[in-house]
């Protein structure tokens, strides 16, 4: 194991790994942000947008990020004259992927909410509105811990296909070192290391959470 390469490369793995962490967050915050409206919509029964809703995670839970990815990077410049960047192909992609995932989280939690409290609720002249606010996203935040936190760590690491549209995060990184150097063991280790550093951190916070809250 060559120490000095390894700290020679580390600014590589740096800006990475901010690229990576930039990806993540955007796809991830508009992947809950998507999944609580389809979760509701489900929740509710809305017509026509309950079909909707199910169609589409059906799609997007049963094709590889991959496909969907290239599908919007190469796919649709050739179907339209408009084409995403290579970075907002990746978010796109990973909300798209990621929604259907969130979606099912808080829906399993929403349906763990007593009846009776939302009966009460009703019966003190709240509005559907108020419910939502006071009663079901509170409780079903605090009851999708464990899924949710698995769903952002799952979606965090499915980053590293975006390396195949030519977006430099970690494997695209790791990939270059072994093509120009041949240092394989080095950059293994240093994309080993910089997903531990991004993500035992959160795993850490997201089982102090779901102790936190696991009895509200």
């Amino acid at each position: 194991m060559d120490f000095k390469f390894i700290l020679n490369n580390i600014n590589v793995y740096v800006d990475a790994a901010f690229l990576t962490i930039k990806i993540s967050f955007f796809g991830i915050l508009f992947s809950i942000i998507i999944g609580l409206i389809l979760s509701l919509i489900l929740y509710y029964k809305i017509p026509i947008l309950k079909n909707i809703s199910k169609i589409y995670i059906e799609i997007s839970r049963n094709t590889p990020l991959l496909i969907q990815l290239y599908f919007l990077y190469y796919g649709l410049p050739s179907m339209f004259n408009f084409k995403f960047s290579a970075e907002n192909s990746a978010i796109i992609a990973l909300s798209f992927l990621g929604a259907s995932y969130m979606c099912e989280s808080f829906r399993g939690a929403i349906n763990q909410i007593d009846k009776i409290q939302i009966e009460s609720a009703l019966s003190l002249g709240l509005k559907q509105f108020q419910i939502i606010r006071y009663i079901i996203l509170p409780l079903g935040f605090s009851y999708s811990i464990p899924s949710l936190s698995a769903n952002i760590i799952f979606l965090i690491k499915e980053t590293s296909v975006v390396t195949a549209i030519a977006l430099a995060d970690l494997m695209f990184a790791t990939n270059n070192i072994i093509a120009n150097y041949y240092k394989t063991n080095e950059a293994l280790f240093l994309l080993v290391s910089a997903y531990l550093i991004i993500l035992l951190p959160l795993s850490l916070t997201f089982s102090y959470l779901e102790k936190r809250f696991r009895y509200v």
